[in-house]
């Protein structure tokens, strides 16, 4: 059976100090480190529904910041390694920066570039190149806010929309926030999705549509503390419940 690691990453920028933003330096250390150690990549939906090597990771990135491409692109090219971008649908293609809750502070400040999302072309130039495109709903909510109607369109608008623009089946979505519950990932379901992404402290999947990611921030810069991380005796310890009580 393969051992599948999937990371969250966001944005990669040499300058912007936010918590999900790490530099090129940090992201190519990482996953150059995870490499050599024999990890070989794959896709989300292949590393969830069809891993193929012993020890599968699937790199991701939410929300499709526009440094993605530029920083994040040419490292794992070199690497040697494919990737996943979650894109909220209707923010592709945007005049407007990025503005849901978590960002949208860094607005009236200098790094307010950093928040500039992808475009289409951008996305199928990925998809051309062997990258996945999946969903990350259409407005990036908290999905088990939000009523049954609400929470349907979220889901089958962004699929849909992705679907049509890219011209493929998008059937993998990264829940806004990492913030999925039952009811959400029943509803991914009958959308058509067949594999989901959370940012759950479980180890162990909760079927492929809960399946757990390590997410990778700025703090994580340190060599040391990626290794801890990534470790797998460290994310059974971030598993257990005796974790999330110290958490």
């Amino acid at each position: 059976m393969s051992e599948v690691l999937v990371l969250c990453y966001h944005a990669v920028s040499q300058a912007w100090p936010a918590a999900l933003s790490v530099t090129p330096e940090a992201l190519e250390r990482q996953l150059g480190y995870l490499v050599r150690r024999g990890w070989r990549g794959a896709t989300f939906r292949e590393a969830v529904l069809r891993p193929s090597h012993p020890r599968t990771i699937a790199v991701t990135f939410d929300d499709a910041y526009s440094s993605v491409k530029e920083y994040a692109v040419p490292i794992l090219t070199s690497l040697g390694l494919p990737a996943t971008v979650f894109a909220a649908s209707t923010c592709v293609s945007s005049e407007q920066r990025l503005s849901f809750e978590g960002v949208e502070h860094w607005q009236e400040t200098p790094y307010a570039d950093e928040l500039l999302p992808m475009s289409w072309e951008d996305l199928g130039s990925l998809a051309e190149g062997g990258w996945e495109i999946g969903s990350h709903s259409r407005t990036h909510p908290h999905l088990p806010r939000l009523d049954e109607q609400d929470l349907k369109i979220e889901l089958e608008g962004s699929r849909e929309e992705v679907s049509i623009r890219l011209g493929g089946v998008c059937d993998t979505i990264a829940y806004p926030y990492g913030d999925v519950d039952d009811r959400v990932a029943a509803a991914a379901e009958r959308a058509g999705y067949l594999a989901g992404a959370s940012l759950s402290s479980q180890l162990t999947p909760r079927g492929a549509l809960r399946w757990p990611r390590v997410g990778i921030y700025h703090v994580d810069k340190r060599a040391w503390r990626f290794r801890l991380k990534v470790a797998r005796p460290v994310r059974q310890l971030r598993a257990t419940p005796l974790w999330r009580r110290l958490g």
